[in-house]
């Protein structure tokens, strides 16, 4: 069961986020693939870099993903395969880069359901959240405000405030050397994933997030559609200035 939404925002001409759901019935269960992306650079520019990252990530699920769902090692085998595809978008939006003589780039959540396993691919700071009886992000922010507050040198209130919070350490896109982060977990009937975009989570705190997302067995798609459109409302009611986007995905 899922939901999305997304929103240009208050104040920005475009809206650079692009967002993926697919999910395909197997004999052995489900498998779902969830992606937020935020592009950025000038024009449309940045809408073209998550565009192309969520195309490429699509096609994976639809050509190399169900042989690779026949693997004896099927983690190994998925990890290497991710990877391969997220760098391969990478050449290509470096590629367009270096010919338009312009920067651009994105942001890469991916939440990948396999029966009872999950896979998350990581680049930027855009996040994913596990919401069971409590929230846990199990993302970290690859910017630099995050490293400054894992060394000590400023606290989580000062990052919020930081006018350097938005400067990214990399994204898919800006450089040939892509370190992909990508985490494992198991999960279980009634957790919630959360993936959204810098510009949901800057104006929401987790409570909020418990308080309206807490796995219920009565939620269905209606419901949950209903409070992504219900979150992102409050978000640009405190006057978020960014594109907002987030991907629901609730495992039944």
């Amino acid at each position: 069961m899922h939901a999305y939404h997304t929103d240009i925002g208050i104040k920005k001409k475009t809206n650079q986020d692009a967002l993926l759901i697919k999910t395909a019935k197997t004999p052995d269960g489900y498998v779902g693939l969830f992606v937020v992306c935020d592009g950025m650079g000038g024009l449309a520019h940045g809408e073209l870099a998550s565009a192309t990252v969520v195309r490429g990530l699509s096609d994976w699920f639809e050509n190399q993903l169900p042989e690779l769902l026949h693997s004896e090692q099927l983690d190994a085998d998925i990890r290497e395969a991710l990877e391969v595809c997220v760098k391969e978008q990478n050449e290509k939006i470096l590629e367009y880069g270096g010919q338009s003589n312009i920067q651009i780039g994105t942001t890469l959540t991916a939440l990948l359901i396999i029966q009872s396993t999950y896979f998350i691919v990581h680049i930027g700071d855009s996040r994913a959240y596990q919401i069971q009886q409590q929230v846990e992000k199990l993302t970290k922010d690859q910017t630099l405000v995050a490293r400054e507050v894992e060394r000590g040198n400023i606290t989580e209130e000062q990052a919020l405030q930081d006018p350097r919070r938005n400067v990214l350490l990399q994204c898919v896109g800006a450089t040939k050397d892509l370190d992909v982060v990508i985490l494992t977990g198991e999960t279980s009937p009634g957790t919630l994933f959360l993936l959204c975009t810098d510009g949901f989570y800057h104006k929401i705190t987790e409570d909020e997030l418990l308080d309206e997302l807490r796995p219920n067995q009565y939620l269905n798609e209606k419901q949950l559609k209903y409070k992504a459109i219900k979150l992102i409302d409050a978000v640009k009611e405190r006057r978020e200035v960014d594109n907002i986007s987030v991907v629901l995905a609730h495992v039944v």
